[in-house]
């Protein structure tokens, strides 16, 4: 695994504890709503949300070690969250600044100031990765029938403690480094001032797309530098008393993002809308609705940003630079509000009578300025450069293969999430293609074996804002609030059933006519022959509806006798699934012909199958490809039935018949496709 996919497997893990933000943001924001200059002591009620909320912030770096350790682990286990709270434990207690005094044999005073520091998130997310890793490596073990008691799950928190001791005694050295690294660069950006603060929203910005900007925010945000500008804003006059806050200064980082949130980004859906195509505004109108609605009230812009990210990157750097310029302006003239989740209305309420919120109403003239900016050079640079963002595209038909599914979607009542789920899996290549599920709060984050299977406008026509290949193994797609829901429908379908891929099939109703009344002055393309002897199957009578439905293509199947494959073309192999019940093979004229050998054969894992060819290499027609234990598949698999099928059908006019009944392998025509 590379390090960005790596990196994006932390990012996943990261939305188990921030998601815990909102809970502390809401308790002290209405503490202090209620008793904004005595931190409790002239309200008990205020004291105790205060307090409430205050045990989430004042422990954010225990919330990302337990978050981590169980958001990483490979079966999402509490063993794995109860390692790394554990773990978490052991290196607080050994490198807290008594213990290193005493191991070290130095005075208290002598101990350097980072150990004072060493409850931080850095260190949380190091402790969390760190257990992760142990669990899944070591979750499974079996020990000595003597010691069987502490095999399995319950090993991974015993061998984690003595881990931690060793990643302690290496921390007493390399975390002081570490440490000085990190203040530096805070303070290479405090010392840029309101300069700084616009670097920091621009590059916050800019690391949403890889999902890399939580880690810039826990230096800014948090106390892993000395900054904590969140946890001291939401301290208010406590935060003041204590020297932690200076009024006009505490907030900076954060100020300036609500003129975009709850104003800028509207203003650019606004533009968008205006920018769609007539008959597709309606369409437009609800997503941009439903993002701008998200942005203003809760500082949720994922679902906006998204939908013109990828479409229209140029719009994307103008919105990072805009959100610089906004950063900048409220942190140099002094106009602070602050948030504990994300910078809405509601945080904006909420923050509105603390002490640290100084001329925060003036952000509200400053998001109207935005509002209007936002428009205007959206909507300019879309004309412009006739940039494709939602609506704008020529043709509004949607794919085919979803139209029944989409249909009854719509009459129905109830939002199905099942259907929904199980129309993501075989739009990301099925089954086959995927290896993990996960989600954060707006993100289906996937691990795939091969992100170019994915099909985009099957994906976004199930209602998502944008898909995100950060390399061949890793995926995100943007679905929205929804995204938790979704995943864990996609992975209750994954437990049940195989799903197969699917593809684009069938045409827009005019030019199916077309090819109906043009398929005899047609000329062949190319001519199948039999991989298989055996028994033809109609495809609409195979036992799969992703292949009955034509959803992954047109073709035959055949109910094999014999026990060998044969190319049914000449051409190249583009695939052979890991389980070897499949192989894609592209004829040396284009046409794309996949053979899958029985039904939910993938759940047998390779047993009944031998490759006889690799991927890249040519191969003729009638030459063998595949080795088949028959008396296995026909005991083990749902079925024998092997669709043999051109996935990009829609480059053809049609595939005709050409043979009925019984079928021998190479001897036999199995079915023309027409130009």
């Amino acid at each position: 695994m590379n390090i960005l996919s790596y990196l994006q497997r932390i990012g996943r893990a990261l939305m188990v504890p921030v998601a815990t933000l909102p809970a502390a943001a809401i308790l002290v924001g209405v503490g202090y709503w209620i008793d904004p200059t005595g931190w409790g002591a002239d309200n008990a009620l205020a004291a105790f949300l205060i307090t409430s909320g205050n045990a989430i912030l004042d422990n954010m770096g225990m919330l990302f070690a337990v978050g981590i350790a169980y958001g990483m682990s490979k079966d999402k286990d509490g063993a794995a969250a109860l390692a790394g709270l554990i773990g978490f434990i052991v290196v607080m207690t050994l490198c807290s600044p008594a213990a290193v005094s005493m191991i070290k044999s130095i005075p208290i005073e002598e101990v350097p100031k980072a150990f004072s520091k060493i409850n931080n998130q850095f260190i949380g997310i190091l402790v969390g990765v760190l257990s992760a890793e142990l669990y899944n490596r070591y979750s499974n073990v079996e020990l000595p029938q003597a010691l069987a008691f502490f095999s399995g799950r319950r090993l991974v928190p015993i061998l984690n403690s003595f881990l931690m001791i060793i990643i302690s005694f290496i921390l007493m050295f390399v975390w002081p480094i570490v440490y000085g690294w990190l203040v530096a660069f805070g303070e290479s950006i405090m010392g840029f001032g309101s300069t700084g603060a616009g670097l920091y929203a621009f590059f916050n910005r800019l690391l949403i797309p890889v999902g890399l900007h939580h880690a810039l925010n826990s230096v800014f945000w948090f106390d892993v530098a000395g900054i904590n500008d969140i946890p001291n804003f939401l301290g208010g006059q406590k935060s003041i008393e204590a020297g932690t806050a200076v009024l006009g200064m505490t907030g900076r980082y954060q100020a300036g993002f609500f003129p975009i949130m709850m104003f800028g980004l509207p203003g650019a859906a606004l533009a968008i809308y205006h920018c769609a195509r007539p008959e597709n505004k309606a369409k437009v109108a609800g997503l941009m609705m439903a993002g701008a609605f998200a942005a203003f009230f809760t500082g949720v812009t994922e679902p906006l940003e998204f939908s013109f990210m990828f479409v229209a990157p140029l719009l994307y750097v103008l919105h990072a630079i805009m959100t610089g310029i906004s950063v900048y302006i409220a942190a140099a003239m002094h106009w602070i509000a602050g948030f504990g989740f994300s910078a809405g209305f509601v945080d904006m309420l909420l923050s509105s009578r603390n002490p640290l919120a100084v001329h925060w109403y003036m952000l509200i003239p400053q998001g109207l300025v935005f509002f209007c900016l936002y428009y205007v050079v959206f909507r300019f640079t879309i004309r412009k450069f006739n940039l494709m963002t939602p609506g704008r595209e020529i043709s509004a038909t949607p794919p085919t293969g979803t139209n029944d599914f989409m249909a009854e979607k719509e009459r129905s009542p109830e939002n199905n999430i099942q259907k929904e789920a199980y129309q993501y899996i075989a739009s990301v290549g099925g089954s086959d293609n995927l290896t993990n599920i996960d989600s954060c709060i707006t993100r289906l984050r996937l691990s795939v074996h091969d992100s170019g299977l994915i099909n985009d406008k099957l994906v976004k026509h199930l209602g998502a804002a944008g898909v995100i290949r950060l390399n061949k193994q890793s995926v995100q797609i943007i679905v929205g609030t929804r995204a938790e829901l979704v995943a864990m429908a996609m992975k209750d379908i994954l437990a049940e059933e195989h799903v197969a891929a699917a593809t684009e099939t069938a045409q827009p109703e005019e030019k199916v006519q077309v090819k109906k009344e043009s398929q005899e002055k047609s000329e062949s393309v190319l001519t199948l022959v039999a991989p298989l002897t055996g028994e033809l199957i109609k495809l609409e009578d195979v036992p799969d509806e992703a292949f009955s439905s034509k959803l992954v293509g047109d073709g035959i199947a055949i109910r094999p006798t014999s026990d060998t494959v044969f190319s049914p073309v000449s051409g190249t192999v583009v695939k052979v699934f890991d389980t070897n019940h499949a192989v894609c093979i592209e004829s040396d004229n284009g046409v794309e012909v996949i053979v899958h050998i029985g039904i939910d054969t993938v759940s047998l894992n390779g047993k009944g199958f031998e490759r006889l060819i690799e991927e890249g290499m040519k191969v003729k027609a009638g030459e063998p490809i595949l080795k088949l234990d028959l008396d296995y598949l026909n005991a083990h698999a749902k079925s024998t039935i092997s669709p043999i099928v051109i996935s990009n059908i829609d480059d053809y006019s049609a595939v005709i018949i050409m043979a009925q009944g019984e079928v021998i392998a190479k001897e036999s025509n199995l079915f023309q496709v027409l130009e």
